[in-house]
């Protein structure tokens, strides 16, 4: 007969099962505990790289972040307010050089145009009549002047006849007097006669070239207008590859409205950006390697922005190469812009490990072992990283990540 277990007699063989599940539990996380351990104090060789210590030259440099933009780039603009006509292009094309791009409604500064041309030749009928009447009134003038100059002779001639009567006793004083005194108010009056003449003459001349100015300023006045006209007349004027154009026809586009960009893409050169704190390190003519990928580009500063903007210096490269394959406009790049030389120093490879001079812990292969040491290190390149102690030439150094093993002093090394 089957008799019934008691309940503390279950109770202790379930306490005993799960005492046993957290025995086992606990030993199964212990030994992988061991192994995560064991596995993390050795590392095979072929997940690291290894730079050995050597003596030579750094070109030291700064890196900066760079982007490939074209060569050349131009960006036309709307010379007058007006409305989208017609669009002939779309981005991407090729133009040659006075390839319609857009039209624009004209009209109105087409009539104003044709009404200054108007203007242009009505103030040269009132030139040219202005010329004519002085030329017409000083002629006058002078033919008067001379008729005068011939009367004072005349009574010059009288004068001396009455001297003469009255030196024979045949004319009386007073008449004498008489016909002198009439001489001499004829030559006084021709005298103010030929001044007023002078003053008319420079008068007419002034009043004559003020007017022959303001033809000229009328002209470059209308010159201006034919050139915003052309101009209005949205071509390109070189050959290139249209980036942009504002193809919504019929809306108003203000004056000074970008309609188009056109870039030359067979040339390129690179817009570098970098922390004023290394300004000083920039200057015009620095050279220069950009690093594309795998491939690498030289060239020179070619001009800095004097003015930070943000915490940022931008400044421009002109490449030898500036029409390399993998040059492509927006590339983002790497730069590193040279700007002093240090010869025989102590070196070693440029990795992640390197962020600006000072102290770092980097792990040296010694035997069969990496162990890690206290190295000072200096300026850089983007090849080479300046080792100031610490190392001697010969010692091989980890260059590669090793940020999982910071809390490591020593891995053993496996092949």
């Amino acid at each position: 007969m089957d008799r019934k277990i008691p309940k503390e007699v279950l109770r202790k063989e379930r306490n005993i099962k799960f005492i046993k599940l957290g025995a086992v539990i606990l030993a199964s996380v212990i030994a992988i505990a061991v192994v995560i351990s064991l596995l993390r104090e050795s590392i095979n060789l072929k997940n690291i790289q290894l730079s050995t210590v050597d003596t030579g030259t750094i070109e030291v440099s700064v890196s900066a972040s760079g982007k490939v933009v074209p060569a050349f780039e131009e960006t036309i603009i709307t010379p007058i307010e007006s409305r989208i006509v017609e669009v002939y292009k779309k981005a991407g094309d090729s133009v040659d050089v006075g390839t319609p791009l857009v039209k624009l409604d004209l009209q109105s500064i087409e009539t104003d145009y044709r009404k200054m041309l108007d203007e242009l030749q009505m103030r040269q009928y009132r030139l040219e009549q202005q010329r004519i009447k002085n030329n017409s009134t000083l002629s006058n003038t002078e033919m008067q002047l001379k008729v005068n100059d011939m009367q004072i002779d005349k009574m010059q001639v009288e004068v001396r006849n009455e001297r003469y009567l009255d030196s024979i006793g045949a004319g009386t004083t007073d008449k004498v007097r008489e016909t002198e005194l009439s001489y001499n108010v004829a030559k006084l009056e021709q005298e103010q006669a030929r001044k007023k003449f002078e003053n008319d003459k420079q008068v007419a001349g002034s009043e004559l070239r003020v007017q022959e100015l303001e033809l000229e300023i009328f002209r470059k006045t209308l010159a201006e207008t034919k050139r915003i006209l052309d101009d209005a007349q949205i071509r390109s004027p070189r050959r290139a590859i249209l980036t942009y154009i504002n193809n919504q026809v019929g809306t108003r586009v203000p004056q000074g409205t970008q309609v188009a960009i056109l870039s030359d893409l067979s040339h390129f050169k690179i817009d570098g950006e970098i922390a004023d704190s290394y300004g000083d390190r920039i200057s015009t003519g620095n050279k220069v390697v950009v690093r594309i990928g795998s491939e690498e580009l030289t060239g020179v500063v070619s001009s800095v922005t004097p003015l930070s903007k943000n915490g940022v210096i931008q400044f421009s490269v002109q490449l030898e190469d500036d029409s390399h394959s993998r040059l492509r406009s927006g590339l983002k790049t790497d730069v590193y812009v040279m700007n002093a030389v240090k010869d025989d120093v102590m070196r070693i490879a440029n990795g992640p490990y390197y962020s600006g001079p000072g102290t770092y812990e980097l792990f040296m292969m010694n035997g069969n072992s990496l162990e890690r040491r206290k190295v000072q290190l200096g300026e850089s390149n983007y090849e080479f990283v300046e080792v100031m102690s610490g190392l001697k030439p010969g010692d091989r150094v980890v260059v590669s990540d090793m940020s999982q093993y910071r809390n490591k002093s020593k891995l053993k090394m496996k092949n």
